[in-house]
């Protein structure tokens, strides 16, 4: 064998597909970071459209890890909220061909391809090619756990389901997943259509059909999902979270927001944030400003041009900017509270970080995940109860939350958010459970390229 075959051999080449978006690009880029820096025998190629690379290429490191894209095959990213359904159908149907001659392309052939979960496709690529198959599940364990097992909705009556006669109807028969309402699960809120659901069941399906399952979770935050999943499902399961960007938070330049956050108290400031893609309607950010207005505390909140009419800088107790590096702003001393949407990056970063919520779920995952962090964990509040939340009762909530001389339950709830955070960080120290689970993933494609 020449060396320079033995060279392409030694090497682990990785390749990694996301689905084209924020919430699911920023993980997996985490993930591959990390995964690079466990082993001098890994190379990713990390896959993304043309538009997305250039989004992110004043992002992108040397090293380990090099780009690679394909056509503009789904619709931009600035149009896509406008009709998600012509969007998912495009990446359910459009991407795998330029994908699999990117394959062809490549000089050195792929180990494993690491694809998120919604580009079923990937899957049935890498069975064709006979190329282990990771995938990558980019929202909580409890999300997936429910797709899983969808069809005890309909064995038990549940779906489809008039919600006006059942919303605060229980759900306790999905394996290792706690008593939820119909009204907070996936398909029942009106957050996902009849149409894409069933596309979204199908993709969990085929995620079985590969040879790993990665979970950007943390074991002692889902552990009793995540072991009824590893007893049901035959394919390695690993959980790899938090899957947030730790390994960048070394001291950087400091934008006007940190400089801002500097000046203030501890504890003393409310992070408030709606997430990358879908907004609240103007009339409700005006409330949402005037109620924390109203409260008189310290806040940073976080609004994109064009989606509200209140100034960017603004003035008094409050900082308001249309971008910041939202984990070292809540890694901050000063933030004592997170206002939420609840994606599930931002739900791991505020325990990252040690922070009490207060959550205002939009769609999808978001309502399942407020459910965890109020119920389950119990560390924070629903301030969104219903389609339109007035100033009084925001006002009142974010003053409750954010006294810190407040009554016991607050600080049972603050004391609860640091004990997840000590979880948090216990599970990438070393021998931690995520730290261990990603050692073990390695050890398992390393031994496959050896084969």
């Amino acid at each position: 064998m020449s060396s320079t075959s033995s060279a392409k051999r030694a090497v682990c080449h990785i390749v990694a597909m996301p689905y084209p978006g924020r919430g699911h690009i920023n993980p997996l880029m985490n993930l591959s970071n990390e995964l690079a820096s466990k082993s001098d025998n890994i190379l990713i190629t990390f896959v993304v459209t043309e538009e997305w690379l250039s989004f992110i290429g004043s992002e992108r490191k040397a090293g380990k890890i090099r780009f690679r894209c394909i056509p503009n095959v789904v619709p931009s990213e600035l149009v896509r909220a406008s009709d998600m359904i012509g969007f998912l159908e495009a990446v359910w149907t459009k991407m795998e061909a330029p994908f699999e001659q990117l394959l062809d392309e490549l000089e050195l052939p792929p180990t494993l391809i690491i694809a998120d979960t919604h580009l079923f496709w990937a899957v049935s690529v890498g069975n064709r090619r006979n190329i282990p198959v990771a995938s990558f599940w980019p929202m909580s364990t409890t999300m997936f756990s429910v797709f899983h097992h969808f069809h005890l909705f309909q064995e038990k009556g549940h779906f489809p389901v008039d919600l006006l006669d059942n919303e605060n109807e229980q759900v306790e028969y999905i394996p290792g997943v706690s008593s939820t309402r119909l009204l907070d699960l996936p398909g029942f809120n009106g957050g996902i259509y009849p149409l894409i659901l069933k596309q979204i069941l199908g993709c969990v399906s085929w995620a079985g059909k590969g040879n790993y399952l990665l979970l950007p979770s943390i074991y002692a935050l889902e552990s009793q999902t995540i072991d009824a999943l590893k007893a049901e499902l035959s394919l390695s399961i690993y959980t790899v979270g938090p899957s947030i960007p730790y390994l960048d938070l070394s001291p950087g330049d400091k934008g006007d927001c940190l400089q801002w956050l500097d000046r203030q108290p501890s504890n003393s400031v409310l992070y408030v944030s709606m997430g990358s893609f879908l907004s609240v309607s103007n009339v409700q950010m005006e409330e949402i400003t005037a109620g924390l207005q109203d409260s008189g505390v310290r806040f940073l909140l976080v609004a994109r041009e064009g989606s509200w009419k209140l100034k960017h800088g603004y003035g008094g107790e409050g900082l308001v900017v249309p971008w910041c590096d939202q984990l070292r702003v809540l890694c901050h001393p000063s933030i004592g509270g997170f206002w939420s949407h609840c994606g599930w990056n931002s739900v791991k970063e505020g325990i990252f970080a040690g922070t009490p919520f207060l959550t205002f779920p939009l769609f999808a995952d978001q309502n399942l995940n407020s459910k965890l962090i109020v119920e389950d964990w119990k560390i924070g509040w629903r301030i969104k109860k219903h389609q339109f939340t007035t100033r009084g009762e925001i006002s009142s909530l974010v003053t409750k939350l954010m006294d810190l001389e407040s009554d016991d339950e607050v600080k049972q709830m603050r004391a609860r958010a640091k004990e997840l955070q000590k979880e948090c960080l216990q599970s990438i120290e070393r021998h931690g459970s995520s730290e261990s689970n990603i050692n073990s993933f390695i050890h398992s494609i390393l031994q496959f390229n050896d084969h």
